[in-house]
């Protein structure tokens, strides 16, 4: 059965002044669902930057003195926002909010900015990129993962911009699925990492993209890797975590795919095993947001983002475990302690944050609307 929130029992975002004077709204984010208000707000943040080239971070290996070239020529359609994973994952967040706002003041300049940057030449060039020589791991799997949830928030939208997105990435979608089924296969074992490579994640926005499409094989893939790689962990040590640059929890988020898998009663055994000090509380260091000391430092800055990505893995295994109340409450408790810490801090006026936060706000705050 499905937890949803009674917003009187339970706390209050608290936002700082900085937030407040840039525009968050503080009532409407209270039940963490989002207002068109705070919408327009994040739409903001990604219009600034899915067209802004400089400063850019590019996972670009050059064959030859040819291949010294501008972001903008390289990824005509993912230049912007710092690197071409946050480019994504700020065009799925566009998307989103256009779907669940299609009248909000911004609706206009998205249109105009994706309608430029997911041209169907400019896609031929980013799928001409990956089959280049020395491109097998460019953007694995993180940028693969969020290409295809771009393309599955696409996938059965009535709108005529949305069907013309959608045809114009299928073939860069098409392409990154066959790198998915050509290489996971050869990966004999997951990587653990609280950062880009998480294989977990890379999986899990994938198996969703899969089951939207309805990609039978691929599917099939996803699962049986997921079985081997994850199905026999046990005992994992949550005092571990979080590692300095984290922005993702390596055990809370191959739980947030093995929750996808496994029925409930089989995922509540199997949790109770993988993290066993859950139950008691006694994971302080994974159950209590992290804190980030500098936010113009872009590796610090990840941890709003693991506060933020925590929060919906959480709320996800919460709502996995039916028969275990006690467990779901513990999840959901820290759940919402993250979500408030990671909503307070996604607009600080600094690039580092602000180029890639909001997406991560409203996959949290999409996922809990579920």
């Amino acid at each position: 059965m499905k937890i949803v929130f009674i917003i009187c029992l339970f706390p209050i975002l608290v936002f700082s002044s900085n937030n407040y004077e840039r525009g968050i709204a503080l009532d409407s984010l209270r039940s963490f669902k989002l207002s068109e208000q705070n919408a327009s707000h994040f739409a903001e943040l990604a219009l600034r930057c899915v067209q802004k080239e400089y400063p850019n971070k590019l996972d670009h290996v050059m064959n030859d003195g040819t291949e010294v070239l501008p972001p903008s020529a390289l990824h005509p359609a993912f230049f912007g926002c710092f690197d071409w994973h946050s480019s994504v994952h700020g065009h799925w967040m566009l998307i989103r909010l256009l779907k669940m706002f299609p009248n909000m003041p911004e609706a206009d300049k998205i249109r105009k900015s994706l309608g430029e940057n997911l041209s169907a030449e400019n896609i031929k060039t980013e799928t001409a990129y990956l089959d280049q020589a020395n491109r097998k791991s460019f953007e694995r799997t993180y940028g693969w993962a969020w290409l295809l949830k771009l393309e599955e928030e696409l996938f059965d939208w009535n709108d005529t911009d949305g069907k013309t997105w959608y045809a114009n990435l299928k073939p860069l979608a098409d392409a990154i699925v066959q790198r998915y089924i050509d290489f996971l296969p050869k990966q004999n074992y997951p990587i653990r990492t609280g950062v880009h490579p998480n294989t977990a994640f890379g999986i899990a926005f994938a198996l969703d993209y899969a089951r939207k499409v309805k990609n039978e094989q691929f599917e099939k893939l996803l699962i049986e890797r997921s079985i081997t790689y994850y199905k026999n962990d046990k005992d994992y040590d949550a005092k571990w975590e979080p590692g300095g640059e984290d922005f993702f929890s390596p055990s809370l988020m191959e739980a947030d795919l093995m929750r996808r898998i496994l029925k409930p009663a089989d995922f509540g055994k199997w949790f109770l095993q993988f993290l066993p000090q859950v139950e008691s509380g006694k994971a302080k260091s994974l159950l209590e947001p992290a804190i980030v000391t500098d936010r113009t430092d872009p590796k610090l800055v990840h941890l709003d983002g693991l506060n933020l990505s925590r929060a919906w893995c959480m709320y996800g295994i919460a709502n996995s475990l039916p028969q275990n109340k006690k467990l779901a409450e513990v999840l959901l408790n820290s759940a919402f302690k993250h979500a408030e810490a990671g909503l307070s801090n996604i607009v600080s006026g600094n690039y580092e944050g602000e180029h890639w936060l909001a997406s991560f706000a409203v996959y949290m705050m999409s996922t809990f609307s579920l």
